[in-house]
């Protein structure tokens, strides 16, 4: 008989892209595997999950307003509702494991799983717990993380060490970093620095390049390349024209090919996603982390302080960016030792088998319930 396995989650490309390397995995190891996602309806992971070939239900469900609190009667109603529908899709698909990977369905999904009897497993992706894994590990049968120190959240005899599960595709190139930066139309003959704020762009870090176009303009020895985020694209693509874009400063809205664009850089500089962080340990780049404030329980922080500790990330706090980012990044790309040292700390801290790790752990809770 196959296993049936739900995995629910998303929200963001930090959730949908470990649910993804976790569903692949299980597939590799057991072929005929049917699993079934579960996520949030308008969100990300309605159309990625799909585009990598699974099946998917939407769920109503919508996350808490905090700032407004009347405004959470609708929120309710949609997580009531949201229940409901959970539970229909689970006696329909019968699933003999649930896995969540954090976002606003793996909420219900996982608590009505629990309830119904089926073994449920947590992939813990930050190195601070938020409030609903929290909850959901009080029946969960193993709590998959990628930090030291997550007995704080978790009951200890049910963790299991495994890193983060990342984007496939970062660890099957072959491209020199020469190649990358000619295919990126970059002259690899200078240092580059790689800007990302993540696909929609983040205020901070590109008010910090638009205050130091005139710095980015005198380093002869250094590029930058610049992703924007689609949705600051065309104010920016203003200012450019108004104030001169420098010519080593090479502007995108949305890279899409991150593994050229990583395999390019000498000096990456990034929010404080766990995806992304997991993604620079395998890779060992040199990283600036500049976490995001508008995240639950300034948990991007959290994640950056526990690198920063090993000596593995370098960390602008994002209220200084504007002012220290840049120089803070242009010294650093130039120094060899420096971006040597932080590659090599970085490196201790990746963990390249953690999608096929957690994928025999669900097969294992999936054949213990046959």
């Amino acid at each position: 008989m196959n296993i049936r396995v739900i995995i629910s989650g998303g929200g963001t490309g930090g959730h949908i892209f470990p649910a993804v390397s976790i569903a692949n995995a299980i597939r590799e190891k057991q072929p005929d595997a049917e699993i079934l996602f579960v996520g949030a309806e308008g969100r990300m992971e309605m159309q990625r999950v799909p585009a990598a070939g699974y099946e998917i239900k939407g769920l109503p469900v919508a996350g808490f307003d905090r700032k407004h609190l009347w405004r959470n009667v609708s929120v309710v109603i949609k997580l009531l509702r949201s229940r409901i529908m959970a539970r229909r899709i689970i006696k329909a698909f019968r699933p003999m494991v649930a896995v969540g990977v954090g976002g606003y369905a793996s909420g219900p999904t996982l608590d009505v799983a629990g309830k119904m009897g089926i073994p449920t497993l947590l992939q813990e992706q930050n190195s601070y717990a938020g409030v609903t894994n929290k909850l959901l590990a009080k029946k969960a049968r193993r709590i998959c993380v990628a930090y030291d120190g997550m007995e704080r959240f978790f009951p200890a005899d049910r963790i299991l060490f495994t890193g983060n599960p990342v984007r496939q595709n970062l660890l099957h190139i072959t491209l020199t970093r020469q190649e990358a930066a000619q295919q990126m139309g970059l002259d690899p003959a200078k240092r580059t620095v790689l800007i990302v704020g993540g696909s929609l762009g983040a205020r901070s870090m590109n008010e910090s390049v638009l205050q130091q176009l005139e710095l980015i303009r005198q380093q002869t020895d250094v590029q930058f390349v610049w992703q924007t985020g689609k949705y600051y694209s065309e104010a920016i693509a203003q200012q450019l024209k108004e104030r001169t874009c420098p010519s080593n400063l090479h502007v995108m809205d949305f890279i899409s090919d991150m593994a050229v664009a990583y395999a390019a850089a000498d000096l990456v500089v990034s929010r404080a996603g766990a995806g992304s962080i997991s993604e620079f340990c395998l890779l060992g780049k040199p990283v600036i982390l500049v976490p995001s404030p508008n995240v639950a329980e300034d948990h991007q922080t959290k994640n950056a302080m526990a690198l920063v500790q090993k000596d593995a990330a370098l960390y602008v706090p994002d209220a200084e960016a504007p002012d220290n980012l840049l120089p803070t990044a242009i010294s650093t790309v130039k120094n060899t030792k420096k971006l040597q040292a932080l590659s090599q700390n970085i490196l201790r801290l990746a963990r390249p088998n953690a999608a096929s790790d957690i994928a025999d752990e669900v097969i294992r809770l999936a054949e213990a319930g046959r």
